[in-house]
């Protein structure tokens, strides 16, 4: 192996807890520091059923998540590590009855707070809770501008309307508000009008991120995969709409890999700067880390600190770096900046997760899913697979065609 991995019986050696395996000299890691946020996925349920949902295909059951008391914890050793940010998400947070508790004790412990959710569950006094617990900033998922396309996707009936509704709330509450739109081919028609819905509600910014096609979304690429056009014509939107909205609106925006010509350093890297924490206590470099075979994470329910887990565990050393990489990432003039791209996209793709990600142009693979993007967007197909825990249900005929 080809990395930066020290041998098992080093990696045990190591001390057990906080700041102690972080500031060891010679570490494994040592480069890489402390991690800056950490995604806590509390649970995998959700009243949504989005087909492009970034949870694993085979998703948490309810009986395996971490009690209240286990995320205490674990929020307690992130502070103590130096994490600056938790954000809160899941499927759905606001699912767990404990989620005001949880974020009373992150804010406790120097923690700054971000909800990422759907909105759908949360009331006034629930969201005012919330606030008075030291909830920090509120980022809400839309599907789109009205109803009948957002509604659809996320299959859930009057979805749309509780959303703007939580909007409202999360500013009349003087919550910093972020609007999450994920685009595909059948609601980039509804940009320009998702950007302006933005405005009027307020937000002080606006992530417009298309697709990334692992787990869910790669089961529905076919019915989510946008054409060039729509990506060009998105784009001279979203530029268009950054320059004259400066300084009242902020926007995110992230191109669909398929049409890229460069891959995206991935999380800011491979175990550099960010971890995700599965509603059953596994430890991931990134939210699809699962979907790559072969790699076992390792578990807050274990016996090992999250500070070692971050610093030692194979699963986080794998592709640090640059050390693990093949031709031609290995001698590429770029390694350093994309770090060879996305590890789950070059998993699903090629089937191995150390190749160099398709989306760059040196990739053998590249020039086939440009031509798969363009097959895919122009045979239209439009039905979903909703995303549940029975493995996903088909969109009826005659539910379609938004």
């Amino acid at each position: 192996m080809s990395n930066a991995f020290a041998d098992g019986k080093a990696a045990s050696a190591a001390p057990p807890d906080g700041l102690a395996v972080l500031e060891q000299r010679r570490s494994t890691a040592e480069t890489f520091g402390i991690p800056l946020a950490v995604l806590a996925e509390l649970t995998h349920r959700c009243p949504l059923q989005c087909p492009y949902c970034s949870n694993p295909v085979a998703l948490d059951r309810g009986g395996s998540e971490l009690t209240t008391e286990e995320w205490k914890k674990v929020l307690g050793e992130l502070a103590e590590i130096g994490v600056l940010q938790i954000h809160f998400s899941g499927g759905e947070p606001t699912a767990r009855r404990d989620l005001v508790e949880l974020v009373r004790h992150a804010t406790d412990v120097g923690l700054y707070t971000n909800l990422i959710t759907s909105a759908v569950l949360l009331t006034r006094e629930k969201l005012s809770a919330l606030a008075d617990a030291g909830l920090c900033h509120v980022q809400i998922s839309f599907q789109g501008n009205e109803p009948v396309v957002a509604d659809r996707v996320a299959g859930l009936k009057n979805a749309h309307e509780r959303k703007i509704e939580a909007a409202k709330w999360t500013r009349e509450l003087d919550l910093p508000l972020t609007v999450n739109a994920v685009m595909h081919r059948q609601n980039l028609h509804q940009l320009a009008d998702i950007i302006q819905m933005a405005v009027g509600l307020d937000a002080d910014r606006l992530e417009i991120a298309n697709v990334q096609y692992y787990g869910w979304a790669l089961k529905n690429r076919a019915a989510l995969m946008p054409t060039q056009e729509q990506i060009e014509a998105a784009s001279r939107i979203v530029e268009d709409a950054a320059m004259r909205l400066k300084g009242t609106l902020a926007i995110d925006y992230v191109v669909p890999d398929y049409y890229a010509l460069r891959p995206k350093k991935c999380m800011g890297g491979w175990g550099r700067q960010f971890f995700n924490i599965s509603p059953a206590g596994k430890i991931l470099p990134c939210h699809a880390a699962e979907s790559i075979t072969g790699l076992e994470f390792d578990s807050v329910r274990s016996n090992r600190s999250i500070a070692w887990i971050w610093q030692n565990s194979e699963a986080f050393n794998r592709y640090r770096g640059t050390g693990w990489m093949k031709e031609p990432c290995r001698s590429c003039e770029y390694r350093e900046v994309d770090l060879g791209g996305c590890r789950c996209q070059a998993f699903a793709l090629t089937g191995d997760a150390g190749n160099t990600d398709p989306a760059c142009t040196l990739s053998p693979m590249h020039e086939q899913i440009f031509k798969d993007a363009e097959r895919e967007a122009a045979a239209g197909e439009n039905r979903f697979l909703y995303r549940n825990f029975a493995g996903g249900t088909l969109e009826t005929e005659g539910e379609h065609g938004a």
